[in-house]
């Protein structure tokens, strides 16, 4: 359950591996605003949908990236702390901020290790596309710690089940790291052992038909371009595939909601 441990080889090769990602990036080019209001971004959104007033609010952005997340709350009038094992992405994230005219904090920290915060700390801890990181039960330790009574977790984070995704993924080792495990449906157990409440939402199943656009028609690798950036980054030329799509997706998962397990993403949101 929750993926396998990380030994210290592992992290020093995941926090390098983003350093190095990190020194590629402009901040000036990170989508904050379209990352929650982009239509090809669903997942953010409804997280951000079940956070509520995020005025006052003591935000954790656990696993921060380039900060997208923790400058958006911050605009939101949230008191935002943004934490992340690559020293790298929290240089990027001050600078997004920066150019944003918000302020965050930023604490470098494993997720699965927030001794640098005190229990009962914070409101809602958002993490994107981390848990598949990470030793998934260690980390929600830690989270269900530094949550107050009442806070609230929101995560979105690749399914392992879809065949199509697993060609891709297979595909696109350079441009990910080597102790990857998307989430399967038995650890959802983890979740419901440790949290009072616990909701779901699955995202991308028809729609990943605009991946096979970027293979078959524009010719773009997995390897020479993220596609799960390039649909934000493309968003307005995609929008005449994605929308009927994601349309379709809602109808077929209200009639059959076990296509979700065969969806790309999760989001998951949980109450201490």
């Amino acid at each position: 359950m929750g993926g396998p441990a990380k030994s210290v080889t592992a992290g020093a090769q995941e926090q390098a591996f983003h350093d190095a990602w990190a020194d590629t990036i402009d901040p000036a080019t990170v989508p904050v605003f379209e990352t929650f209001n982009a239509s090809t971004s669903p997942e953010p959104q409804w997280l951000r949908g079940q956070m509520g007033d995020l005025r006052g609010k003591r935000v954790l952005d656990l696993g921060c990236g380039a900060g997208e997340a923790a400058v958006y709350f911050a605009y939101e009038g949230a008191e935002v702390v943004a934490a992340d094992l690559s020293p790298g992405m929290l240089e990027v994230a001050r600078r997004v901020a920066a150019l944003h005219g918000v302020k965050i904090g930023t604490q470098a920290c494993s997720a699965e290790n927030l001794s640098a915060f005190a229990d009962a700390s914070f409101d809602i801890v958002y993490a994107a596309n981390l848990l598949h990181h990470v030793n998934i039960e260690r980390c929600l330790d830690e989270v269900r710690r530094v949550l107050r009574p009442g806070g609230i977790g929101a995560f979105w984070d690749p399914l392992a089940h879809n065949p199509a995704i697993n060609v891709y993924r297979r595909m696109a080792r350079a441009v990910r790291t080597a102790d990857e495990h998307p989430l399967r449906r038995s650890e959802m157990y983890s979740f419901r052992k440790r949290f009072a409440e616990v909701r779901t939402r699955f995202f991308w199943f028809s729609a990943l038909l605009v991946f096979v656009k970027f293979y078959l028609v524009d010719g773009i690798h997995p390897s020479s371009d993220r596609y799960w950036k390039r649909i934000l980054t493309h968003e307005r030329e995609l929008r005449w595939l994605y929308r009927p799509l994601a349309a379709l997706d809602r109808v077929l998962l209200a009639v059959l909601p076990v296509l979700g397990w065969w969806c790309w993403n999760i989001g998951i949101v949980v109450r201490r």
